[in-house]
């Protein structure tokens, strides 16, 4: 396992994080505490979850573990997130000084911690001005109930928006952002890596994998079954069967990572992630495993070594669309600028 910085921040972290959003739900404790444990043993230092993931279930089997082993735990940086609904009130979601306070109150409470390394805002909240969340959060680092706080899913002006307010008010700033990013979904290089890289702000992309269709275990035109995400339901969220099936993107990128894992005799998985693992700005890459068995093959992404020529061949095949113009060849061209002149 490597190491690296968390985001502009001194703390250091494993490359590849665990993503905990199974427990409870998809993995019963038992299961969990042994994907802990295989973590652990392989080097792994950094762990995700969020007070929303199985309604805190996760959380606390998370706090159980760290319980029980005291020698491991004070290797383990620890991440959180807060503003998804955990009630049926008004003020029991969102960023808001009040409900941030109530939730991460009861976050540390399930962890079993008085301190939390990485507090996420899981989303943009648009009905809390940004000053009282920034606020709240320099607040929580002064008292020692977090360490440093990041973002999750918001746009490239809502994090330049965040980053430049902080600077403003003169409070801390924050350190990360974490967004979903894959070979399959890469709209984020537009704007919100640029964003990452201006602030120094490190990614921590969740869902490499693209709700599995990198594994390759799907087909092309053979609605999947059985003990899977799409198998159980097909039109599952973002990554649904019928969309992706009838994208031509879709297969040549998986052609370039079959194409790819053959070359280095890996997994399909393990190149998926070790791709994301050379872009810009990526801090560490984020693992959802239902089994050790699934946590073992991801975690044979560390280390991979892809070539710049691997990465070029991949980067090809999964290049977002884009019209002409902000993003295309037309765009792009009105933003570059020849250091020598000339038209």
């Amino acid at each position: 396992m490597d190491y690296r910085n968390l985001g502009n921040s001194g703390t250091i972290v494993s490359e590849l994080t665990l993503g905990t959003m199974t427990f409870g739900a998809e993995a019963d404790e038992q299961t969990s505490h042994q994907i802990l444990d295989t973590f652990v043993e392989h080097g792994g230092t950094f762990v995700d979850t969020a007070d929303v993931y199985s309604s805190g279930v996760s959380e606390s089997i998370i706090g159980s573990w760290l319980a029980a082993h005291p020698t491991e735990a004070q290797q383990i940086v620890l991440a959180t997130k807060g503003r998804f609904p955990m009630g049926d009130g008004p003020n029991d979601l969102g960023l808001s000084r009040r409900h941030l306070r109530t939730a991460l109150d009861a976050s540390l409470t399930r962890l079993g911690v008085e301190h939390i390394d990485l507090y996420q805002m899981h989303a943009w909240d648009a009905l809390t001005p940004i000053d009282e969340t920034l606020r709240f959060l320099d607040d929580a680092v002064a008292a020692g109930k977090i360490g440093y706080y990041g973002f999750s899913n918001y746009l490239g002006w809502q994090l330049t928006k965040a980053v430049h307010r902080a600077a403003a008010l003169d409070l801390v700033p924050p350190v990360t952002l974490q967004p979903q990013y894959s070979l399959l979904v890469r709209d984020i290089e537009h704007e919100i890596v640029p964003a990452s890289l201006d602030a120094g702000i490190g990614l921590l992309p969740w869902s490499p994998l693209g709700g599995g269709w990198l594994t390759g275990k799907y087909k092309r035109d053979e609605s999947p079954t059985g003990a899977s995400r799409l198998g159980e339901n097909p039109a599952r969220g973002m990554e649904a069967w019928e969309a992706r099936n009838g994208d031509q993107r879709t297969w040549d990128i998986l052609d370039a990572v079959q194409a790819t894992a053959k070359d280095h005799d890996a997994t399909a998985s393990q190149v998926a992630i070790a791709w994301l693992l050379e872009q810009p700005a990526v801090t560490s890459v984020i693992l959802g495993a239902r089994t050790v068995d699934q946590l073992v093959d991801n975690l044979g992404a560390s280390g991979l070594g892809l070539s710049a020529g691997d990465v070029a061949t991949l980067s090809a095949a999964s290049a977002p669309a884009a019209d002409d113009y902000p993003y295309g060849v037309a765009g792009v061209a009105q933003r570059v600028r020849k250091i020598g002149g000339g038209r």
